[in-house]
């Protein structure tokens, strides 16, 4: 049930981001303004999408672990095994040699996904909590939400070029007839709506990757356990230098202590994510 009304969530958030968009970029750009910045923000962020797998592991010094490696092999088996059970490919198993406890996956279909766990992560945690995490990453692959995320970061990029354009060439794609400092404030509002919106989007998936993801691993009780272990360690050994465009792909939110709100985090509150997942046995 969770996973269903989190799913219409987010079905009713991209309608509204692309309602904003059409509301705003329509009324202040016109047409043609809006299919040009439509244009960029989408080849920009389809290409993204398409090497998202390359950047994010590249960027976090990942190595690929298989049976035959020394020391990865349990964890690659454990992955595996875990697919089998959500029923999609295997996805290529990275450690990466960071001491923040984290976790992500990337790429932009089940058959061209990757999952990836810092050292610190391997370290702290114990098997039961290790397969929740991997569940949970496994239900984000299963359920696409790269592609999710990439679209919604597509409509605000579109919003991010009006503002800039505005910034920059005083408003030369602005529609006659509306006044400039009116056609800014709309834009401005507008991309901070679509900042907003894009946050709520990555924070119900991932309440429908943890549903998911416990369903995969036969339990909630080891994903919970690991939340709740991440975000303890998280707020004393902070990710270092992650890039910033990532954020919303890690099990747990890579900048806690550093100001960002609860309205613009990527993730929802641990204790909700617990208390939902440990609601599910009741």
């Amino acid at each position: 049930m969770v996973g269903f009304v989190n799913n219409l969530k987010t079905v009713g958030l991209l309608a509204a981001l692309f309602a904003l968009l059409v509301f705003v970029g329509g009324a202040v750009a016109g047409q043609q303004g809006l299919i040009i910045a439509g244009v960029i923000a989408t080849l920009m962020n389809v290409g993204a999408w398409f090497f998202s797998d390359t950047i994010a592991i590249k960027s976090m010094q990942g190595r690929e672990v298989d049976p035959n490696s020394p020391g990865g092999r349990d964890l690659y088996e454990m992955v595996d095994r875990l697919s089998k059970r959500a029923g999609i490919p295997t996805p290529r198993v990275y450690v990466c040699p960071h001491e923040a406890p984290n976790a992500f996956a990337t790429g932009r279909s089940p058959n061209k996904a990757a999952v990836a766990f810092t050292q610190g992560l391997l370290r702290l945690l114990d098997r039961e909590e290790l397969e929740g995490v991997a569940a949970h990453e496994l239900a984000h692959i299963k359920n696409r939400d790269t592609l999710t995320s990439t679209i919604a970061a597509t409509v605000a990029g579109i919003f991010s070029m009006l503002a800039q354009w505005f910034f920059f060439f005083g408003g030369g794609l602005r529609r006659e007839g509306v006044n400039p400092l009116l056609a800014l404030g709309m834009v401005l509002l507008g991309a901070l709506g679509a900042v907003l919106i894009k946050a709520m989007i990555s924070r119900s998936r991932e309440f429908v990757a943890d549903a998911d993801g416990a369903a995969i691993a036969g339990s909630p009780d080891g994903l919970a356990s690991a939340l709740r272990k991440l975000e303890s360690m998280a707020r004393r050994v902070p990710l270092q230098q992650p890039n910033p465009a990532m954020n919303n792909l890690f099990i747990v939110e890579p900048f806690m202590g550093r100001g960002l709100t609860e309205l613009f985090a990527s993730h929802p509150p641990t204790e909700k994510r617990v208390a939902a997942l440990l609601g599910r046995r009741r």
